[in-house]
Formats: C-alpha cells, sequence, structure tokens
C-alpha cells in the first residue's frame, strides 16, 4: 500500500462556539480500512463529515490522490458514503436505489442499470433489484446502502455506524462480510464506530478519539497489547488503570507492587481477561472485596474494591468465583499488566 492516498491536515470544526474537532491530521492508504473509535461526542463523525464535504472545516486541508478537496461539494469528491439510517429511498425499488447516484451523474439508462445489477450480485442481492426496501430485513438494507456507495466507483469509502441498528449476530456477519469486500476491492476506507469489537476486527489501523482530538493511533494489537495513553487504555477492552510511581524499576501503587516496570511510569494497565482468582494463575496482585458479578455465558465479569480502585476480572465461567462480599486476592496471568 502506498501512502497518503487521503490526507486530513490539521482540520478543526466549529459548530457555533462550540470546538467539535481540533488539530485533526491523518494520512490513509491506498487501500486501507481506518477505523474511527470513540465515545459519543468525541469528533469521529463530525471527521468523517469534514471528509465527505458535508461539514466544512474552520480550517484545514482535506487531500484525497493528492488533489485539495476541502472546499468541494460532497457530489464532486467521489465519495462513497453509507449511513447509520441507511437513508435508502422507500418509493423506488432496490435497483433504482443503488443506480440513484448514476442517475445524478448523467449516466445514460442503460449503463446506471447494468452497473446497478452488477453492484448487487456484489453484495448478493442480485435477485432483489425489483423489490422495495420495505420488503427487505435490516441486513438487506444495509447491503443495499452499500451497493448504492459502491456502485459509483468512489476514490474514498466511508462507513458511519453501518452497522449499529442490526443485532449482534448479524453485525458480526456484516462486519466479515464488508472486510472481505473492501480487501477485494482494495478501496480506501473510513468507518466511524463507537463499537470496539468492530474496530478490533474490522480496521487495519485504529484512531482513538476523545473531546474532539486524537489520542493514539496504531494497529488493533499494537493499541491493545500496548497502549500509550490512559484513555486508550480505559476504553479499549476491559482494563483497570493504577495511577502509581515508579523508582527503578518498580512500580508502586496502594495495595500494588511489580518489578520490571518501564523506568517513569505512571500507571499501571490490567487487563480483565488475564487476570484470575486462582493462586496457580500467577503472582498475586492486589487483594479486595467482590462488589460485582455478572454472569456473561463464556464468562464472568466480576469487580473488585482494590486500595487501588476497582478492578475488573473476566473469568472463564468453567472457574470458581467468589461471591459478592467476599474478600479475594487477585493474581495475574502472563501479559496481564503493561505501564505508561
Amino acid at each position: 500500500m502506498s501512502r497518503d492516498y487521503l490526507c486530513l491536515q490539521h482540520l478543526n470544526a466549529h459548530y457555533g462556539k462550540s470546538l467539535a474537532a481540533h488539530d485533526i491530521s491523518l494520512n490513509i492508504s491506498k487501500g486501507e480500512l481506518i477505523a474511527l473509535l470513540g465515545p459519543s461526542g468525541c469528533g469521529k463523525t463530525t471527521t468523517l463529515r469534514m471528509i465527505a464535504g458535508f461539514v466544512q472545516p474552520t480550517s484545514g486541508e482535506v487531500i484525497i490522490d493528492g488533489k485539495d478537496v476541502t472546499r468541494l461539494a460532497p457530489h464532486k469528491r467521489n465519495i462513497g458514503v453509507v449511513f447509520q439510517s441507511y437513508a435508502l429511498f422507500p418509493h423506488l425499488t432496490v435497483l433504482g436505489n443503488v443506480a440513484f447516484g448514476l442517475s445524478m451523474r448523467a449516466v445514460s439508462k442503460d449503463e446506471r442499470n447494468e452497473r446497478a445489477r452488477a453492484a448487487l450480485d456484489l453484495v448478493g442481492l442480485g435477485r432483489f433489484a425489483d423489490r422495495y426496501p420495505g420488503q427487505l430485513s435490516g441486513g438487506q438494507q444495509q447491503r443495499v446502502a452499500l451497493a448504492r456507495a459502491l456502485v459509483i466507483e468512489p476514490s474514498v469509502l466511508l462507513l458511519d455506524e453501518p452497522l449499529s441498528n442490526l443485532d449482534a449476530h448479524l453485525r458480526g456477519e456484516m462486519r466479515s462480510e464488508i472486510r472481505a469486500l473492501q480487501q477485494r476491492l482494495s478501496i480506501t476506507t473510513v468507518f466511524v464506530t463507537h463499537d470496539q469489537a468492530e474496530a478490533l476486527a474490522m480496521a487495519d489501523r485504529v484512531v482513538v478519539m476523545n473531546a474532539g482530538e486524537i489520542v493514539e493511533i496504531g494497529a488493533p494489537r499494537d493499541l491493545c497489547d500496548n497502549p500509550r495513553h490512559a484513555f486508550t487504555a480505559s476504553f479499549l477492552g476491559e482494563r483497570a488503570v493504577i495511577e502509581g510511581a515508579t523508582a527503578g524499576d518498580i512500580f508502586t501503587a496502594p495495595g500494588f507492587h511489580w518489578q520490571g516496570a518501564p523506568a517513569g511510569s505512571t500507571r499501571a494497565v490490567l487487563r480483565a481477561a488475564r487476570l484470575r482468582f486462582d493462586p496457580n494463575a500467577g503472582p498475586k496482585v492486589l487483594e479486595g472485596t467482590v462488589i460485582a458479578s455478572a454472569y456473561l455465558g463464556d464468562a464472568v465479569e466480576t469487580d473488585v474494591a482494590t486500595a487501588s480502585g476497582r478492578v475488573r476480572l473476566l473469568t472463564p465461567s468453567d472457574q470458581p468465583v467468589p461471591p459478592v462480599g467476599a474478600s479475594c486476592a487477585v493474581h495475574a496471568l502472563p501479559g496481564s499488566v503493561t505501564f505508561i
């Protein structure tokens, strides 16, 4: 993949006096899938809309394939967008919905129908061309919206939380299908989500955002295993972030001591899925009292109050878990603890 196909350079956006996005700079490769991940109101959708041209940045530039498109109207940027609501026209057939963007580009009727049918075949909906959106399931409507975005052969594909209206099982299927299709077409894609599982499963790189700014960028595994910022550590996965200090290579916090910490570390990050109550699992790292417990099927989620704050454990459901109110010790499997 070549670098710098889609470049965001120092983008800022205001809604009135409110700063919605601050100094957003990001270089995206040709064919790369980037996930913008963060809580509601963090600026990820505003960033997507600046790329699309629906929000005009207060300052900064959007560059696509070397061309500054910052002041271009949305329909002149050759960008495909799939919205959270799908935004299908109920009075048009599936074929009509997919062909709509081509008709706006003055493509001849025969060509747009041919291309629209090919796009429907691409997403597995060729046989539904004559149906109307109201006759389709949520997953099928999502595929129609995707076909409509792809049929114009966009330089960049933008996905604004397109899976949020689907049930959990279908959401898992669709994220796999979208990722496979994106890789097959090698289309540069920006995907907005607040669901970390979607971001980690689909993206080549994840852009973690908070309060209108980019906090950290990295490959999914790097961000999970070695986050550099406390917000990333607490937002990605179930983790506890413990404040402390390091002297030499020993990190110390209330009720917590760890030898082998990097010099200057001020926070220890404990991964819930790698902590255990079993003393045979590894060294004891904390003591506390169980204050909450929830059965999740494959795991039991348990919160323990410790001298360093609340720590969460995700214990396989076939292993014993102390009851609420019980005193307990927390043990660490290898890879449980990292430092910032």
